[in-house]
């Protein structure tokens, strides 16, 4: 196996590196994701198995710009929230990492959620809205959105639980 994905590096590094810099505009930031998608490579599967190369790591490597992206998009968002805020209450560093990595975490459990979980999760946290206000809403029946909610809170529990 290490043969194999010492081949894959040798031969398909620099493209992908010099492809993540065209996407990205950065030369930094490319390294890191092209170091990321060969590290994933290694945690998933044999390389050996990998009928299209090229194809296989702008897949790896694509998902992991949308990542950046979103992190970065969450940390924006955070950042601006944080700059409207009276001085006296700004946050120390450290808890606003440990913010920040909470944020990140609910993001991805509400990304790996599904549509339809996800939105009756944020229709009851956040429009407040009751199970029947939301079935009339989503169409459905209140024993789904029931069904639905329960998921989404089993999830922000073992989130918790991490």
């Amino acid at each position: 196996m290490q043969q194999e994905i010492e081949s894959l590096y040798s031969d398909h590094h620099g493209w992908l590196q010099g492809w993540l810099r065209r996407k990205l505009g950065n030369a930094s930031d490319a390294a890191d994701l092209a170091h990321d998608t060969f590290l994933r490579i290694l945690a998933g599967r044999h390389a050996a198995d990998i009928l299209e190369p090229r194809k296989y790591l702008v897949t790896i490597a694509n998902g992991l710009v949308i990542d950046r992206f979103r992190r970065q998009a969450i940390e924006s968002a955070y950042l601006e929230t944080l700059a409207a805020r009276p001085e006296p209450l700004a946050v120390s560093p450290e808890t606003r990492a440990l913010i920040l990595e909470t944020l990140f975490a609910i993001d991805r459990m509400l990304d790996e959620l599904g549509p339809r979980s996800r939105e009756i999760f944020l229709l009851a946290q956040f429009e407040g809205l009751g199970y029947a206000q939301i079935g009339e809403r989503l169409g459905v029946s209140v024993t789904t959105v029931k069904k639905h909610l329960v998921r989404a809170l089993a999830r922000c529990l073992a989130l918790a639980a991490d």
